[in-house]
């Protein structure tokens, strides 16, 4: 063992995580120490976007003075020195600040309806085909691409006197810091990163006016950008010099980091709000047939790309068991999925990605009147909306795989689900029946362990991703679901196919 990798057999490190996800954020204190890193979440607060006079925004305000209340904590609880803080969150928003770097606004929440139509309008100066050529990324209307454009299209003054844009990782370790930069990993999900050279696109913002000086210059992952602010280091009552650690500012490419032996025969699932499936590889994908999938290229870590399709993953079900709370029904999740078990089997199907799903709302009467649409049983009960909800996922995801398989010519044999939606046993074995390959589950908190894994990288204490996908594998339990009932799933799967051709 070489004298650098070494280091964590002998001393404890200890590193934060702050995660913010979609619907939740925490800090979790990750140890190192002996091959192995232990977990202790710090504080876990709720992130919810907040609807004011028809927009939606995030309340970013809120989420900082959650990020610090869970720093107190570490320094009221822990008296071990900390060797890192680093910050990852969902992808694609982002915050402007003025020329002396305060906010011009909350931040948007992608799901706003204000980048309806911008596709259309972008194609009309820029051809699909040109933008996917150069960023490799996917086509959603939630990309920062036209977020950003529709400030342009609109004339927005904030627009005008923005110094800087900040993606949400970003503005968050800005505040740690001081050090403003855009993260590779985070940059890659903006569709405003040129996938080859990894810097911004420059030929596509010009054509469509966006005003390239606000973007600040790329970084790599797993680098320590500076120490934190000695002022905030004193409100916290933290010690002075703790690091500042860019690890993959996207979740996702944190939670791939950390999965252990991913390796040419697999796939990942990232399962939480949204399911990320695919494959982790060497260079962009990014040719015609790829751009019909629709799948993106990624950036990762260690000089890899992330190529991938984002399913709408449970979103759905969050959003129903949110409708059922409203509605007087309070059933917890392991509740929700003990109904599901009982409901009957296919008794309808939707498609996740189905544009009618894609906002907040009521998701139940949605679901009812797209099967009624299609010409399908209407499920009725929760249990059943349940049911329909996750054998639909399962079926989407056996869609993308075999997208995947028919475009590289192989075949892939296990699927590694990581997350929070991991936990989802019922979700796993189906997932499994539907694809007809081994599914293997967990970590859990993969995104913690990236996260951790990175700093980690950075500040010496491992060698390398290799090394750090070692750990993670030393430190938890995988638990591993062979398909079952593959005939029938196979029946479900040619139906669903039938309902993806209606869609499109």
């Amino acid at each position: 063992m070489s004298t650098t990798a070494a280091v964590y057999w002998i001393t404890m490190a200890n590193y934060i995580a702050i995660d913010l996800g979609a619907s939740n954020g925490r800090l979790v204190l990750g140890r190192l120490q002996n091959g192995k890193i232990e977990l202790i979440e710090l504080h876990r607060f709720v992130n919810q976007p907040i609807n004011l006079m028809g927009k939606l925004h995030w309340n970013v305000l809120k989420l900082w003075q959650e990020i610090k209340t869970g720093l107190k904590k570490y320094a009221q609880e822990y008296n071990e020195p900390l060797l890192g803080i680093s910050v990852d969150t969902w992808g694609v928003d982002f915050a402007l600040l003025d020329k002396n770097a305060e906010l011009l606004s909350n931040p948007f929440f992608y799901r706003d309806k204000r980048t309806i139509g911008m596709p259309k309008l972008i194609n009309k100066i820029i051809s699909k085909q040109e933008i996917y050529a150069i960023t490799g990324i996917q086509y959603m209307d939630i990309n920062s691409l036209y977020q950003v454009y529709s400030l342009v299209f609109n004339n927005s003054p904030q627009l005008k006197i923005a110094d800087k844009l900040l993606l949400m990782p970003d503005l968050f370790i800005y505040w740690l810091s001081g050090k403003q930069h855009a993260e590779y990993t985070i940059a890659s999900t903006t569709q405003m990163l040129d996938a080859k050279t990894k810097d911004w696109a420059y030929p596509i913002l010009e054509k469509l006016g966006i005003p390239s000086q606000i973007l600040p210059p790329i970084i790599m992952p797993a680098r320590v950008v500076g120490n934190i602010l000695p002022e905030l280091a004193k409100e916290l009552g933290l010690e002075n010099k703790i690091p500042i650690i860019a690890s993959a500012g996207h979740d996702t490419a944190n939670a791939v980091a950390a999965i252990p032996k991913l390796g040419p025969k697999s796939v990942y699932i990232s399962s939480g709000t949204w399911s990320l499936v695919g494959i982790e590889t060497k260079q962009a994908i990014s040719d015609s047939e790829m751009m019909e999938l629709n799948f993106t290229n990624e950036g990762g870590v260690a000089a890899t790309i992330r190529l991938l399709k984002n399913v709408a993953g449970l979103w759905l079900l969050q959003e129903s068991r949110r409708q059922w709370q409203k509605e007087g029904n309070d059933y917890s999740w392991s509740e929700l999925i003990e109904l599901a078990e009982q409901a009957k089997e296919f008794k309808s199907l939707v498609d996740p990605d189905a544009k009618v799903f894609s906002k907040p709302g009521n998701q139940p009467k949605r679901i009812r009147e797209y099967c009624q649409q299609t010409k399908q049983a209407i499920p009725e009960s929760l249990g059943e909306i349940a049911r329909t909800i996750l054998e639909s996922l399962a079926l989407r995801y056996r869609w993308v795989i075999e997208s995947l398989e028919n475009k590289l010519g192989r075949s892939f044999e296990t699927i590694h689900i990581v997350g929070g939606g991991s936990q989802n046993k019922m979700l796993n074995q189906f997932t499994a029946n539907a694809c007809n390959k081994t599914v293997i589950s967990g970590p859990i908190e993969a995104t913690a362990f990236g996260n951790i894994i990175l700093q980690a990288i950075a500040t010496k204490n491992i060698k390398d991703l290799n090394e750090g996908r070692k750990i993670v594998a030393n430190s938890v339990s995988l638990e591993i679901f062979e398909a079952q009932n593959t005939t029938k799933w196979d029946l479900a799967y040619s139906n669903f196919k039938k309902l993806l051709d209606n869609d499109n």
